[in-house]
């Protein structure tokens, strides 16, 4: 697909979605760029607020994909975040809209994290109002691709919300979130993550790398989906639990639900969802780099393995000793100290690779995946209740 001219490439109804997963190496150099740019203002921000509240608690937000955002980071914010000044949690505005007072407490000063491609979402919109109307000290930090956007809009001019635009090509055209997600992501991890900042570059430099080594060995994922199957399961721990969550979504999306699709984390899949595997199943499992947690990923592959039910078992890895199958899709061992939450970014790439290629192969077209309108690319038919 990535070779493909655009011509080509617009009669399988794909030209957006492969341009747009193939763009994302330029954007993460972008969106650095943007974090360097406004790092003293951000930190002018969050410590101006820190400076008046003990603790302050942080909802990562979002519906969708923009949901999984928080769910990618948060795990590794616990740990590299400052959580004696923020209470890190992830929320979904789907969550926050239902119920409200399960999140919002009056008394709690609150910094709420939007992530959002379009911000026009009708859930993203309502957190926000539910948010000012319901807490105190409320603050916000608005992570959007959209300059337009309500949820940009609704920014202009409130000391209190922070703006942050994503680069202009994250705003996906195509109905798939795919850069929108790796940049807010990146973003997130930027702003929180205490690590120092030249580790920070370091970082973005492997998973360029690491990007352009998935685009290069597009014919390697094609080989891995010529088998016959039906459902496909994405397994991962910490932060590549919450990818597994959302790279599913992207067949799911892409296909229209003519693949069935799975999630969990490594461990958990044992209880319960690992009967959803049967003779038509491929399972990808995202190997953690961490080498504590790396065990139990591999315990888990090499577990699927010696069942021998699923069509294909594959590990997507660093190459490090410990476990493995046969058909692995790993990466040289220069990666090995790459957080896994990092890591996710380039196993993204993996995973919106294999929807791309799954929606071609049964039939549908992945720039325009829902033909009978039921799903949208912004959402629609949300009634918002008085609180």
């Amino acid at each position: 697909m990535f070779e493909k001219s655009a011509t080509e490439l617009v009669e399988l109804g794909a030209e957006i979605t492969t341009r747009e997963i193939k763009q994302q190496p330029t954007l993460w150099q972008e969106t650095w760029e943007i974090y360097q740019d406004k790092l003293k203002d951000i930190d002018e921000f969050l410590s101006g607020i820190s400076k008046k509240h003990h603790r302050i608690r942080v909802i990562f937000t979002g519906a969708g994909t923009s949901a999984y955002v928080g769910e990618v980071v948060l795990p590794h914010l616990k740990a590299t975040g400052d959580e004696r000044a923020f209470d890190f949690q992830t929320v979904p505005t789907t969550s926050i809209v239902a119920n409200p007072l399960s999140y919002y407490k009056a008394d709690q000063p609150t910094l709420l994290v939007s992530f959002a491609r379009s911000g026009n979402s009708p859930e993203s919109i309502a957190s926000v109002s539910l948010g000012q109307q319901l807490v105190t000290d409320f603050y916000q930090l608005t992570i959007t691709c959209a300059k337009d956007g309500q949820l940009a809009q609704k920014a202009k001019g409130d000391p209190t919300n922070f703006l942050l635009l994503m680069p202009e090509k994250a705003n996906d055209d195509g109905f798939a979130m795919t850069g929108s997600f790796s940049c807010m992501t990146l973003m997130s991890l930027l702003i929180f993550d205490q690590t120092n900042d030249p580790s920070k570059a370091d970082y973005i430099k492997q998973i360029i790398k690491m990007a352009e080594n998935v685009l290069e060995r597009e014919n390697e994922i094609a080989i891995l989906l010529q088998k016959d199957y039906q459902r496909v399961i994405y397994l991962g721990s910490g932060p590549l639990a919450g990818l597994a969550r959302e790279v599913q979504l992207k067949i799911l999306e892409l296909t229209a639900g003519k693949i069935a699709t799975l999630f969990d984390s490594s461990l958990g899949f044992r209880h319960g969802p690992k009967s959803f595997v049967n003779e038509k199943t491929l399972v990808f499992l995202f190997v953690s780099n961490d080498d504590y947690t790396r065990q139990y990923d591999c315990d888990m592959l090499n577990e699927l393995n010696e069942d021998q039910i699923a069509t294909a078992v594959t590990g997507i890895s660093v190459n490090k000793e410990g476990g493995g199958v046969d058909d692995h899709f790993t990466f040289d061992s220069q990666y090995g100290d790459l957080p896994d939450a990092y890591l996710a970014l380039a196993y993204a790439l993996f995973g919106q690779t294999v929807g791309l290629l799954t929606a071609v192969k049964v039939g549908n077209r992945p720039d325009t995946p829902s033909p009978t309108g039921t799903v949208n690319r912004i959402v629609q038919g949300v009634t918002i209740h008085e609180q």
